[in-house]
């Protein structure tokens, strides 16, 4: 019998990782919020590591990485647009976008999602949450990328296996990218109206772990101090949430995005 070998910068496309990866597509609305919750909020962060005398270091870093995660997915978005939404919660596409970053990194918002994730992990720093959530997120990504390969693969051919050839899956080639944005204009507002709903989610979170955090560490009176502090900053999270919402859904951006 003759095997075929896939094409250069391609992954497997039928077998148990492309399965587990539709699966995941599917329900990873209800599955990715449930672990991340499970993982961090479960039990305390831990203590400053290495015998540091405080862990705000390893917060700062953590804090550094969920902002250029988030960046990233911010400039991504800004300048070509790719929906990941699916169709019928499958996996879906219209078109092969190419274009922005796209023209140098296949999966730049699932980079993007992994770093962030890495940036929470490192605030909390507890060692049962690396191990688990670790290689659990990356698992579960590689398998999304399979399950979307194999259906680019299938609807687009050899133009998808071009591409695939070309373009590195993961990790960026900067490589004249200046050139691939130049004629391209950044589109903030399609940025807030897509973004608006993660960025509140995330931003919350990095709060409520520092809050859970501090309140874990400080007496009663110290704690109420904390917890109002948190109120006031979700507070004007909210504000900027709900006007976020009200320009998405009463359509007063959706010529302009």
């Amino acid at each position: 019998m003759t095997m075929t070998a896939a094409p250069q910068g391609t992954i497997a496309r039928t077998g148990p990782l492309v399965a587990y990866g539709n699966f995941l597509f599917r329900y990873r609305n209800l599955v990715f919020p449930i672990v991340t919750a499970a993982l961090l909020f479960l039990a305390p962060p831990a203590a400053a590591p290495f015998g540091l005398a405080d862990d705000w270091p390893i917060d700062l870093l953590g804090v550094a990485a969920v902002l250029a995660g988030q960046g990233l997915r911010f400039a991504v978005i800004g300048y070509a647009y790719i929906k990941r939404g699916g169709r019928g919660r499958q996996v879906y596409a219209d078109k092969l976008v190419a274009e922005g970053f796209f023209a140098h990194s296949r999966n730049p918002l699932y980079l993007g999602n992994l770093i962030v994730l890495g940036g929470l992990f490192l605030i909390h720093n507890a060692f049962w949450v690396h191990a688990i959530g670790i290689p659990f997120f990356l698992l579960a990504y590689v398998a999304i990328v399979a399950a979307e390969e194999a259906y680019l693969h299938r609807k687009f051919g050899p133009q998808y296996d071009a591409y695939c050839a070309r373009v590195p899956r993961w990790l960026p080639n900067f490589a004249g990218l200046s050139h691939s944005l130049a004629d391209m204009r950044f589109n903030w507002r399609r940025v807030v109206v897509k973004e608006y709903s993660t960025t509140f989610t995330l931003a919350t979170t990095v709060l409520a772990l520092f809050a859970y955090e501090a309140v874990a560490q400080s007496s009663v009176a110290e704690s109420q101090r904390i917890l109002i502090g948190f109120a006031v900053a979700f507070t004007l999270l909210l504000a900027a949430f709900s006007v976020a919402r009200y320009l998405k859904k009463s359509g007063v951006w959706r010529d302009l995005i």
